[in-house]
Protein backbone atom coordinates (compact mmCIF):
# COMPACT_ATOMS: atom_id res chain seq x y z
CA UNK A 1 0.00 0.00 0.00
CA UNK A 2 2.26 2.60 -0.94
CA UNK A 3 1.43 6.01 -1.17
CA UNK A 4 1.33 8.23 -4.20
CA UNK A 5 3.88 11.10 -3.61
CA UNK A 6 2.49 14.36 -2.32
CA UNK A 7 3.35 16.67 -5.01
CA UNK A 8 1.46 19.75 -2.87
CA UNK A 9 4.48 22.09 -1.69
CA UNK A 10 2.32 23.41 1.34
CA UNK A 11 1.31 19.55 2.49
CA UNK A 12 3.25 17.07 4.27
CA UNK A 13 2.85 13.38 3.58
CA UNK A 14 1.26 11.48 6.80
CA UNK A 15 1.59 7.70 7.14
CA UNK A 16 -1.01 5.84 6.88
CA UNK A 17 -1.73 4.69 10.04
CA UNK A 18 -1.82 8.45 11.12
CA UNK A 19 -4.04 9.17 8.45
CA UNK A 20 -6.71 6.65 9.50
CA UNK A 21 -6.45 7.82 13.40
CA UNK A 22 -7.20 11.59 12.39
CA UNK A 23 -10.18 10.51 9.72
CA UNK A 24 -11.33 7.77 12.75
CA UNK A 25 -11.00 11.41 15.46
CA UNK A 26 -12.54 13.30 12.59
CA UNK A 27 -15.72 10.90 11.88
CA UNK A 28 -16.26 11.05 15.80
CA UNK A 29 -16.49 15.00 15.93
CA UNK A 30 -18.57 14.96 13.43
CA UNK A 31 -21.35 12.68 14.95
CA UNK A 32 -21.05 13.95 18.24
CA UNK A 33 -21.86 17.63 16.89
CA UNK A 34 -24.69 15.70 14.36
CA UNK A 35 -26.01 13.59 17.72
CA UNK A 36 -26.01 16.55 19.49
CA UNK A 37 -27.48 18.87 16.60
CA UNK A 38 -30.88 16.24 16.62
CA UNK A 39 -31.13 15.98 19.86
CA UNK A 40 -31.26 20.54 20.49
CA UNK A 41 -33.67 20.22 17.03
CA UNK A 42 -35.50 17.39 19.43
CA UNK A 43 -35.95 19.09 22.98
CA UNK A 44 -36.73 22.63 21.02
CA UNK A 45 -39.50 20.86 19.37
CA UNK A 46 -40.83 19.16 22.50
CA UNK A 47 -40.93 22.42 24.42
CA UNK A 48 -42.52 24.51 21.93
CA UNK A 49 -45.40 21.80 21.23
CA UNK A 50 -45.07 20.43 25.18
CA UNK A 51 -47.82 22.76 26.33
CA UNK A 52 -50.42 22.79 22.65
CA UNK A 53 -50.49 18.88 23.18
CA UNK A 54 -52.74 18.75 26.31
CA UNK A 55 -54.93 21.54 24.83
CA UNK A 56 -55.66 20.41 21.36
CA UNK A 57 -58.95 19.40 20.45
CA UNK A 58 -59.63 15.15 19.26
Amino acid sequence: MDKEPNNNPGETSVSVPDEQKQRKQRNLAIALGLGAFMLIVFLVTILRIGGAVADRPF
